[in-house]
């Protein structure tokens, strides 16, 4: 049960954090103060959220080649779960992997669609 509301609460995050984005390309330009519209990020955080999407997508195509994956937490660091000893853990960490990397880069995405919008 907690597995099925873990994964529940995650699509649920994944929908606002789409229906975010999908407000911010909707917005005009420029604002009725003359303000411009600004992205998730700014140029920083573009930098630093590419460098950790590019880590993540490492990561997990590493763990999908492998078929063992890092415990992702505080609580089993330096454990490895592998797919044939513990499958439910390895895709539980895959899932969360694979969220995070989609996850930042639709930020990626918005983003840059903003600041090159004509």
């Amino acid at each position: 049960m907690r597995a099925a509301i873990y994964y529940v609460l995650m699509l649920l995050l994944g929908f606002a954090w789409y229906k975010f984005g999908q407000n911010l390309l909707r917005k005009p330009r420029w604002n009725e103060n003359g303000e411009r519209t600004e992205g998730p990020v700014g140029p920083v955080g573009l930098l630093m959220i590419t460098g950790v999407a590019c880590y993540l997508l490492f990561a997990l195509l590493r763990a999908l080649v492998r078929g063992e994956v890092p415990c992702v937490g505080k609580v089993c660091r330096n454990q490895i779960y592998t797919l044939a000893a513990n499958a439910g853990d390895y895709w539980a960490n895959m899932f969360f992997l694979a969220w995070m990397v989609l996850g930042l880069s639709y930020a990626l995405y918005v983003t840059l669609k903003i600041w090159f919008r004509e």
